[in-house]
């Protein structure tokens, strides 16, 4: 597998970090730009080790790992697009297929919207779409409620309500937030609250993520550069659904993808999905486009 080349683009307020395997010249195919948020550039060497054929280009988006923020605040995928659009003008190789996964396939479709003359295809897995899936009016105070319990009560607490709303099955109910709170210590976290509120996921992305709307008309315009994936294990859970939702009001049909939300891992964090059998699937959606 070709190690990757790091270099920095230093834009306002961060200087954003990210990684090249292989050539930005001497290439058959389009670059393949792989995408979380705020998952960064640590959780894909798995997937890109599948795909030693082409150039993959990796990154940390905005306040994640490498690309250091030097303001505050939160951010949003409009924000984020625009990172991206300055990464592909930069890497100067012409449109991109860009796999997107969770938070980062929202801001991928951000970009689309905006910078589709930057994208040759954009597959985003399972992008949490709150706001259109039916019982959004619940899902919505779901995700409040994490971002409220984090900034009451801290990382632990925080967390614990995310990781159950993210695994949860199916439509929330109206009382949802009225059940009991999970225990962070069924998670391995703890529940004392240090203090700190500047928590990438919590702190900095989750309102802005799960509240972007996309604009239909405009989005219309490119669904044939927009595959949508859902993952076969994790088809009936809150990203997944956000997705499938988004496929039927532009009238595509998903793609179903092996595993489950993070069905590209590999031993990234403990949590391997069924990466070669995804990266069979990636290349084979791909290559029919």
């Amino acid at each position: 597998m070709t190690e990757p080349v790091t270099s920095t683009i230093n834009i306002p307020h961060v200087t954003l970090t990210y990684d090249v395997r292989g050539s930005l010249t001497d290439r058959d195919q389009p670059v393949l730009l792989l995408i979380g948020c705020p998952m960064g550039a640590s959780g894909f060497p798995s997937l890109a080790s599948h795909f030693t054929d082409r150039t993959v280009v990796t990154y940390d988006p905005r306040g994640v790992e490498r690309s250091v923020r030097t303001d505050s605040g939160e951010l949003n995928p409009m924000i984020h697009a625009g990172d991206l659009a300055v990464l592909i003008e930069t890497l100067d190789v012409g449109p991109v297929d860009i796999f997107a996964s969770s938070g980062g396939a929202v801001n991928a479709l951000a970009l689309l919207t905006n910078r589709p003359d930057l994208v040759r295809t954009v597959v985003a897995h399972e992008p949490p779409l709150v706001k259109l899936v039916p019982d959004t009016e619940a899902a919505q105070a779901a995700n409040a409620d994490v971002y409220e319990t984090y900034q009451r009560d801290g990382h632990g607490a925080g967390m614990a309500k995310f990781i159950a709303l993210v695994s949860f099955e199916g439509e929330f109910p109206a009382d949802y937030t009225d059940r009991p709170a999970p225990d962070p210590a069924m998670f391995g976290l703890s529940a004392e609250d240090d203090g700190s509120r500047d928590d990438i996921l919590m702190g900095q992305n989750i309102r802005g993520t799960t509240s972007y709307e996309p604009d239909f008309d405009r989005l219309a315009k490119v669904k044939d550069q927009l595959i949508i994936g859902s993952g076969e294990e994790s088809a009936n859970q809150l990203a997944a659904r956000g997705g499938q939702a988004l496929a039927e009001r532009l009238g595509l049909t998903p793609v179903v993808f092996p595993s489950n939300h993070g069905g590209f891992l590999g031993d990234e964090y403990g949590m391997p999905g069924k990466p070669t059998e995804f990266a069979a699937k990636l290349r084979e959606v791909l290559a029919a486009r």
